[in-house]
């Protein structure tokens, strides 16, 4: 069976991006969701894709140096408003898969909070293409689902050797290795990101988890 998730929440057209209107109608569909998280200067969890506001609100500040209530006001004027994981959290009721994908470098303190505001929610999967904030989530707790992300160059060689951590749950990877043997053969979860047409879902969808949107 498939455990696809939606990338960002994008259900369809209609739904933008990392929104909880976009995550409960995921959720409504009965998949659970990708999304990112960011922190902000006053140490609030956003889910949020960009390090900065450029490329969603045409501002040229750093999540990271700004206050929450801050982004709140910016992203509410434009009608696009960030939530916080907790958020999230709450409206996925703990019955939903989450892949937490934190996409800065988290400090220790950083993932002390994380780890306490999610320890009642089963469901969440941390995974990070910046791979010390997993292991560092390892050290600071060790029965946590966790996955690595990979995107093209990296070697195939490179990905099966990070996986022979047996605390590692799943994989994350570019669509660009779906066809690789070595990839299939490995025996620990994979996703695959980001499928975007309903003609490649139907093509992959029976025998991988996508990481998909707009179908």
């Amino acid at each position: 069976m498939s455990h696809s998730l939606i990338h960002r929440g994008i259900v369809n057209k209609k739904y933008k991006e990392n929104l909880l209107k976009s995550f409960k109608q995921s959720f409504k569909k009965g998949y659970g969701i990708e999304t990112d998280i960011h922190a902000t200067k006053d140490n609030e969890f956003i889910c949020f894709h960009d390090f900065t506001l450029i490329r969603i609100f045409k501002k040229k500040e750093s999540v990271k140096n700004m206050h929450y209530s801050q982004i709140k006001k910016i992203s509410v004027k434009n009608k696009k408003p960030v939530p916080l994981l907790k958020d999230l959290l709450k409206t996925s009721k703990n019955k939903y898969p989450l892949l937490i994908e934190i996409k800065p470098t988290f400090t220790k303190k950083l993932l002390k909070k994380l780890l306490k505001e999610t320890s009642k929610f089963s469901k969440c999967t941390f995974v990070s293409f910046r791979h010390k904030n997993i292991y560092n989530l390892l050290k600071l707790k060790r029965n946590i689902k966790v996955g690595l992300s990979f995107a093209p160059p990296t070697s195939v060689k490179s990905i099966i050797r990070k996986t022979n951590n047996k605390k590692i749950n799943c994989i994350i990877m570019d669509k660009f290795y779906l066809k690789n043997k070595s990839i299939q053969n490995l025996k620990l979860k994979k996703y695959y990101y980001t499928i975007k047409t309903k003609l490649e879902f139907n093509k992959y969808s029976k025998k991988n988890n996508l990481i998909f949107e707009n179908l």
